[in-house]
């Protein structure tokens, strides 16, 4: 018999990947909507466990409140969903003796550093929706001793908001477009994140003594947006997209109400020699997004 796998955040990018990925016999996901669990709701929590209880064989929390220049003025709800909702599922995880796999951002250090994050560097926040996202690592992973905290970093996909769409839509408005060259970080395929969740799961699942803590995952190498952009779309003129001019320009040029950190660079040792986890280079995963958004467009307009 099939034991269910809840999935909070079905509706974003790592989400719908985890809809038309594979998964493992005898696993299947649950993608319920927000009006069947809405993590800010403590009873509706309470009540989905209660109902789906003997069915259940892990969580996979990838749901979260990720509108980061808004949450410096909605502090509370971002509090709400990142911290205080992923405390309450862990809590019923624990309670049930369940595996917690909890997705986490990059947002949680400062960026001061100058080579690649380890999961035990110190976290430093720069902005509150990191804040609230550090304040949801700490939570689940003292609430459920079966946590897996996944950190990731620059999400791109065909699905949802991201950067890769974003420079697609407006390279096809604009002749030029100015790209911050002065952060750097990994780009990250939201697809590998949700294949990365699946493994991690089917060892949980499989194995009550696998390891759990923090975890990093991202795509292989190192990039600033600058760069991300200018390999955007020389993959884009090579399929005959958009193809504008990228000018250079330094974070003070590009002011946010929050703070982004000036490298989210992530090393994936420790997941690859726990999970044998190997990433793919970036610039294979974005030749690969460019692709089907360009595709789909394609399709759209036809």
């Amino acid at each position: 018999m099939k034991r269910n796998v809840l999935v909070c955040g079905g509706s974003g990018q790592v989400g719908q990947e985890l809809a038309r990925q594979p998964w493992s016999a005898g696993l299947e996901p649950d993608f319920p909507t927000r009006l069947g669990l809405d993590l800010s709701n403590r009873a509706a929590i309470s009540r989905y466990f209660i109902a789906n209880a003997s069915s259940l064989a892990a969580v996979i929390n990838c749901g979260a409140y990720t509108a980061v220049d808004k949450a410096e003025t909605e502090p509370s709800m971002a509090y709400r969903v990142n911290a205080q909702g992923p405390a309450w599922l862990a809590e019923e995880c624990r309670n049930l003796g369940l595996p917690l796999i909890h997705v986490s951002t990059d947002y949680v250090f400062d960026g001061a550093s100058s080579g690649f994050y380890r999961e035990d560097d110190c976290p430093a926040p720069l902005s509150v929706y990191g804040a609230s996202k550090l304040a949801g690592e700490i939570a689940v992973l003292a609430s459920n001793p079966r946590t897996v905290v996944l950190r990731t970093s620059w999400v791109i996909g065909a699905f949802g908001n991201n950067f890769l769409k974003t420079m697609l839509r407006l390279g096809a408005e604009r002749a030029e477009l100015r790209v911050v060259a002065d952060q750097l970080g990994c780009p990250t395929a939201a697809g590998d994140i949700a294949r990365t969740l699946i493994a991690i799961c089917d060892r949980l699942v499989a194995d009550p003594d696998s390891p759990t803590g923090y975890f990093h995952f991202v795509n292989s190498g190192e990039a600033s947006w600058c760069e991300l952009a200018t390999e955007i779309f020389r993959e884009s003129s090579a399929r005959g997209g958009p193809s504008p001019r990228i000018v250079a320009i330094a974070t003070d040029e590009y002011p946010t109400p929050a703070r982004r950190p000036a490298n989210s660079r992530l090393t994936t040792d420790r997941l690859q020699a726990e999970f044998g986890i190997q990433p793919r280079e970036w610039r294979e995963v974005v030749a690969e997004i460019v692709n089907e958004v360009l595709l789909a467009g394609s399709a759209a307009q036809a």
